[in-house]
């Protein structure tokens, strides 16, 4: 019984931990390019984060099995307290050491690593090598890839979309009486083109806004590019929190599925509340990293790198891939410091050098906890 309190305590302090080192990543492009301030960031970081954790009851089960270690160790060994316990311990430990030095390292590979050192331990040559290396290394070696991949030339074609468009900062998207419509053609200097013509008699347009005044004689609705860019900002930063939730929390309620007594549903419940207390109380550090440190971005580089992360995430939950949000969210951000040539390679390498650090740390504090449990049971 103590033990079986004691794993719902480490495993409670692993969801802290990763809140605290996970939680804000979805938010960090916000908070880098100075669309929102560090406390309205993590605002919308924690309550997407929520979201995300509840819907994983009904959209990430495959992932809760997959964490539990059934598969890569003997059903017998997987289903003991201290074999948990131990890739509890491990894991918190690594990812809590990482979050007080500010380095955004990766939960999935904390836990890949406890689930490794304890499996050596307790089973020796009966871990399933190929479960370990193809259901759970391989995601995580290849996501992080696929998003650099992926972000540089969305942000190129992008890019390359809004200037053939004319599309500034100071642009505006209008609608309109097309009777308003001046018989002479508007300049080629300004920023104007007419994208459509409704037969009703209403038109839509992009311009600057003294142009849409001139055009409808002040009479039209009108949005501006940045104010569209800032809220799909804002979406695809919740997008990738709630991802994020629904990616993670089934992960780390796998270690306790052994708890017989304890409903799955309140387990992910009380995974959720630590995930978001540990963002809220100890994020600051490694949200400075992320936002401030890797790359430099304007609001439609830091956009792009977010639709990636929030894609690749959702895709790799609903087939149970054990992918990192901190991988593909790092991966995005060093994309596109690739691009505009920001990337800063010492902090890229320092976190590329945690990441290796991860699994055998992790790995190294899983097997010493299990050797310590056996030897006091």
């Amino acid at each position: 019984m103590l033990l079986v309190v004691l794993l719902f305590t480490a495993t409670l302090f692993l969801a802290y931990a990763n809140g605290a080192n996970d939680n804000f990543k979805g938010v960090a492009t916000l908070y880098g390019c100075n669309t929102a301030s560090f406390n309205r960031a993590l605002t919308i970081a924690t309550i997407a984060t929520l979201a995300g954790a509840i819907s994983s009851v009904f959209l990430a089960a495959e992932l809760v099995k997959a964490f539990s270690g059934k598969g890569l160790v003997p059903d017998l060994i997987a289903s003991t307290p201290s074999f948990l316990l131990s890739v509890a311990v491990g894991a918190s430990a690594t990812v809590m050491l990482a979050t007080m030095i500010g380095l955004p390292i990766s939960t999935t590979h904390s836990l890949i690593g406890g689930l490794a050192g304890a499996g050596f331990t307790a089973a020796g040559s009966e871990v399933n090598l190929n479960q370990l290396g193809v259901v759970f290394l391989l995601p995580l070696l290849l996501s992080p890839l696929i998003a650099v991949l992926l972000t540089m030339p969305s942000y190129k074609i992008a890019h390359a979309v809004t200037s053939s468009l004319g599309v500034v900062k100071e642009s505006c998207i209008c609608v309109g009486p097309s009777q308003f419509v001046p018989v002479r053609q508007l300049s080629s200097d300004a920023a104007a083109c007419a994208l459509a013509q409704a037969p009703a008699g209403v038109s839509l347009t992009l311009a600057a806004k003294k142009e849409c005044v001139a055009k409808y004689n002040g009479h039209f609705l009108g949005v501006s590019a940045q104010r569209v860019v800032d809220s799909a900002h804002y979406l695809s930063a919740g997008a990738v929190s709630f991802a994020r939730g629904l990616n993670d929390t089934p992960k780390i309620v796998g270690l306790l599925l052994v708890v017989e007594a304890l409903d799955i549903r309140h387990g992910m419940l009380a995974i959720a509340l630590a995930m978001a207390t540990g963002g809220l109380v100890q994020a600051r550090r490694v949200a400075h990293t992320m936002s401030k440190k890797v790359s430099a971005m304007n609001d439609g580089q830091a956009l792009t790198a977010n639709l990636v992360t929030a894609g690749l995430i959702i895709f790799a939950s609903k087939w149970g891939m054990p992918v990192s949000t901190t991988h593909v969210s790092v991966g995005s951000i060093t994309g596109i410091g690739l691009v505009n040539g920001s990337a800063n390679k010492s902090v890229v390498g320092t976190i590329l050098l945690s990441w290796l650090l991860t699994l055998p740390i992790a790995a190294a504090i899983a097997a010493t906890s299990y050797i310590l449990l056996n030897s006091v049971a």
